[in-house]
């Protein structure tokens, strides 16, 4: 009776929401609910003025909750057919198991290696567009950089190697095994340093389902369980670990150790560079130092046990970064820094839940110790969109400015240059080579003091054109690729939605002109070389690094919105940050250390004390290390106006 009123009440009042309703929603706003509907009409109202940045931080945080609820409901679509059976009891898997099977009670292979892709709406077939307009034109004409354009203080190569870095813990396509080739069209041939190019096709799958009929699948485990460092299965983990008090191996220089082909030993070591290297190394550190401490804790705890506390504990503390640490810095905004603890702290904050636990459910006390872990009725993955909003390679530079750490510093901390390796010497085998040379402390720090580039529009490394691609062990593969082009071909070639469209499903209101997405006069004159003007043909990487970005966001805001979604869903779907978040699952010490650690500062003060003390003036360890702290504000987070 009550849904039979609530559905004429909004039958009622349709024609009047319609003149306050961009037509391109009237359809979606008719699947809604009529509470939704009224969500949706704020949230609307509040885009329509663009002025949700610049809404007080509590207001901000509003719409932002609205916003994320919206997308909850209306942009998580399962791709594959949902299992059915006998749950298994948690109990039984109080640990991370190798291939991420064995997280969700209700469905032991969710979040596995080997599963599909979600989407965050339909796919849109291009099937008779992949070639329109020429990937290698878009990469020529709108990506390739002229001159290399960084983000000032606010992001290092420190965080830009940590994007990576989670890269190679989450996503990764499977591929076909026939190659096809893209040729560059006689209009740019002579400006692309690969005149042609063969790359494998990326492997779609029956997924047995009516809605989305194919698929494709993750070789990498979706859930933060740090299988950059362990791996995705255990072939890889057997060969990362050294069966001795739960550690896993490391060389004495404090860098990965390699194998007779000179691959590292890593969770995942594909199409990486000595930055993310850099990174395995240092968690490979923080795994064994959990153990050590463990094992002082709790003597009795044999290899396995410790093994298994310490993966729980490292993992968290990689989300626990990624979530207050690397995501503000990225986000730079008072109203993201206050979304973003509040994720994993609640309104409430940290020094409420460290002394009364988590209470009031995920808005006052967290994400983070909820008492069952939420999926939303969909299972959990990541998605294609997802995959394509990190698309950020823009933010790599042409060099590495190598500091000299032993001069002493200067103002600030900052430290004199003591050469620019070219990033071409830093990729893959041979920068594997390249790194016992530089040195751990060496490289951390001179990342630490580098900018990385801006995503913007002219700004894809010219150097990424022409690279090595690697195969899924770490092993050179004969055909260079060129990446950008391959990047705007992938996404036609995984079905994901153009800019537009792409906006349009995430409730974004969609452009009609050019102008809508840039004030650069000239950047508009070569999206209509390039596209017409038929702004529906904008690819999505392009419209991402165009778009006018929100002051202080690195990203553009339609980005933005899928990582809104999706760094709620690794948190609330995984049981291990939500129902067996405790002392129990952890342990009591392993549970402590999680919750002493609130930044990739603390890590490096654990392992190098004297670096950052010596070398890093900054407040977080992924802005420019000689910028100056934050000045303290003495106006309470939520009560703050963006100026």
């Amino acid at each position: 009776m009550f849904s039979l009123v609530m559905k004429s009440l909004k039958s009622l009042l349709t024609p009047l929401l319609h003149r306050y309703i961009h037509e391109d929603f009237h359809a979606v706003v008719a699947k809604m609910t009529i509470i939704d509907t009224f969500l949706f009409l704020i949230v609307h109202s509040i885009d329509k003025l663009g002025i949700w940045p610049k809404l007080p931080v509590f207001l901000g945080l509003f719409y932002l909750g609205i916003r994320r609820h919206l997308h909850q409901e209306y942009n998580l679509l399962n791709v594959g057919k949902t299992p059915t059976g006998v749950r298994f009891n948690p109990v039984d898997y109080p640990y991370r198991t190798a291939d991420g099977t064995f997280n969700d009670p209700f469905n032991e292979g969710a979040g596995s290696q080997g599963t599909f892709f979600g989407r965050n709406m339909l796919p849109v077939i291009q099937t008779d567009k992949l070639k329109k307009p020429d990937p290698m034109v878009v990469a020529t004409k709108l990506l390739a950089r002229r001159k290399f354009k960084d983000t000032g203080k606010q992001f290092n190569m420190i965080a830009a190697s940590w994007i990576q870095f989670m890269i190679h813990d989450w996503i990764d396509h499977l591929e076909e095994t026939n190659q096809i080739e893209l040729a560059a069209p006689r209009e740019v041939a002579s400006e692309c340093p690969l005149k042609s190019f063969k790359f494998y096709k990326t492997k779609q799958v029956p997924t047995g389902f009516y809605d989305i009929k194919t698929g494709t699948l993750n070789t990498r485990t979706p859930w933060w369980d740090g299988s950059a460092i362990y791996g995705s299965n255990e072939e890889r983990l057997h060969k990362v670990r050294t069966y001795k008090d739960g550690k896993l191996k490391i060389s004495e220089d404090d860098l990965l150790l390699h194998d007779q082909d000179g691959i590292a030993l890593s969770g995942d070591v594909r199409n990486s560079w000595i930055g993310v290297s850099t990174l395995q190394a240092l968690f490979v550190k923080e795994h064994n130092a959990v153990c050590d401490a463990l094992k002082k804790e709790y003597p009795d705890l044999k290899d396995e046990e410790l093994y298994r506390h310490a993966r729980l504990v490292t993992a968290a503390v990689i989300a626990k970064i990624h979530t207050i640490d690397w995501t503000v810095e990225l986000l730079k905004t008072d109203t993201l820094l206050a979304g973003m603890r509040a994720n994993w702290y609640g309104l409430l904050g940290k020094k409420f839940k460290d002394t009364f636990g988590h209470v009031g459910g995920a808005i006052l006390g967290g994400l983070v110790g909820l008492k069952k872990p939420d999926n939303h009725g969909v299972p959990y993955s990541l998605t294609e969109e997802f995959v394509s909003v990190y698309r950020m390679h823009s933010l790599l530079p042409d060099h590495l400015a190598l500091r000299d750490i032993s001069s002493e510093p200067g103002p600030n901390k900052s430290l004199p240059l003591k050469e620019e390796i070219p990033m071409q010497n830093l990729i893959g085998l041979k920068g594997e080579e390249a790194l016992p040379k530089i040195g751990f402390t060496s490289q951390m720090v001179s990342m630490g003091h580098q900018a990385s580039g801006a995503l913007e529009l002219w700004n894809y490394p010219l150097w990424l054109r022409d690279v090595i691609a690697q195969d899924i062990t770490g092993h050179d593969r004969l055909d260079h690729v060129d990446l950008p082009a391959l990047e705007v071909y992938r996404d036609r070639e995984r079905n994901v939605a153009r800019y537009n469209e792409f906006r349009r499903s995430i409730l974004l209101i969609p452009i009609s002109k050019w102008e809508d997405l840039t004030d650069d006069k000239e950047a508009i004159e070569v999206l209509n070389e390039v596209y017409g003007e038929d702004v529906e043909e904008l690819d999505l990487l392009v419209g991402l690094m165009a778009e006018k970005k929100i002051k202080g966001f690195a990203i553009s805001e339609t980005a933005f919105i899928i990582f809104l979604l999706l760094a709620t869903r690794r948190l609330e779907a995984d049981r291990f940050f939500t129902s067996n978040f405790n002392e129990e699952t952890y342990t009591k010490k392993g549970f402590e250390w999680v919750n002493t650690t609130e930044s990739l500062k603390d890590v490096l003060d654990r392992h190098y004390p004297e670096m950052t003390n010596k070398w890093m003036n900054s407040a977080s360890a992924f802005s420019v290390w000689d910028s100056p702290p934050v000045a303290d504000n003495p106006i309470p987070l939520y009560l703050r106006i963006p100026q």
